[in-house]
């Protein structure tokens, strides 16, 4: 099967092992698969899910101490949520758009590799300590910004990696700095499953910063305006300190970028 075709295919699962299984399928593929850069396929309505966790707002989501096995589970628990929506919209960034460089889909299907093993990394974490994906109650804010960048590769490139998953850089610390003080094996487990997620991450933030300038220039559009002007079209998050200011170098933000952040 085409490449795209199978990110489709791989898209519309609802199990996650399947999902897991499938994405790996593609990547482990010895042989490069063919790409076809111009195929436009019919959007599912949405990405396959398990039933559960059940989405529920935000603000309802309960807050837990990370000081409890449960309260650690339920931690992690959300770190899992986001990497299984992370792994949908790369496959989603690789399927849905058309008549891209074909350098641009396969550099999606890899983010969805690392993905996977991001997601079956925190599962058996879960596992170990009694509990399962959808064991929690989860919120859809990151795919919220999916849907609303459907249409317009441009507009997800900017929104999508370079804001919400350039958040998880800053986030990532943060959490590791309360979990490194405590004196429980699966929480410095947690902390080395977390410098991996972050070390990949860089690169996904990356990736998604080259092909935001590369469109931008395609398009002939000054990339900071752009960028200002689709975040208030879509209502993006606004960011806020603190920021993990080497981690965003190193995923490509210029030093203007940089220094225009808030404080």
């Amino acid at each position: 099967m085409e490449l795209r075709a199978q990110a489709l295919a791989a898209f519309t699962l609802a199990d996650p092992a399947q999902k897991v299984a499938a994405v790996r399928a593609i990547c482990a593929s010895a042989q490069p698969q063919a790409c076809d850069t111009k195929a436009v396929f019919q959007a599912p309505k949405g990405p396959g899910r398990p039933a559960r966790p059940l989405m529920i707002h935000p603000r309802d989501v309960p807050k837990r101490s990370p000081h409890t096995v449960a309260g650690h589970a339920a931690l992690m628990h959300s770190i899992a949520h986001i990497e299984f929506n992370a792994i949908n919209l790369a496959l989603d960034a690789a399927w849905r758009f058309a008549d891209l460089p074909e350098a641009y889909y396969r550099d999606w299907i890899q983010v969805a590799g690392e993905e996977a093993l991001h997601f079956s990394m925190l599962q058996d974490h879960l596992q170990s300590l009694g509990f399962d994906y959808g064991d929690f109650d989860a919120h859809d804010g990151l795919w919220t910004m999916c849907v609303a960048t459907e249409d317009d590769v441009l507009a997800r490139m900017a929104l999508v990696p370079r804001t919400l998953e350039a958040r998880g850089l800053d986030a990532t610390p943060l959490i590791q700095a309360k979990l490194r003080p405590l004196p429980y094996p699966h929480a410095q487990e947690a902390v080395l499953i977390l410098d991996r997620i972050l070390a990949d991450e860089v690169g996904h933030v990356a990736i998604g910063n080259h092909w935001f300038h590369r469109l931008c220039d395609a398009r002939g559009v000054q990339a900071e305006p752009y960028f200002q002007e689709a975040a208030l079209l879509h209502k993006a998050p606004t960011l806020k300190p603190p920021f993990n200011i080497a981690a965003r170098r190193a995923a490509g933000f210029s030093e203007a970028e940089l220094a225009a952040l808030p404080t």
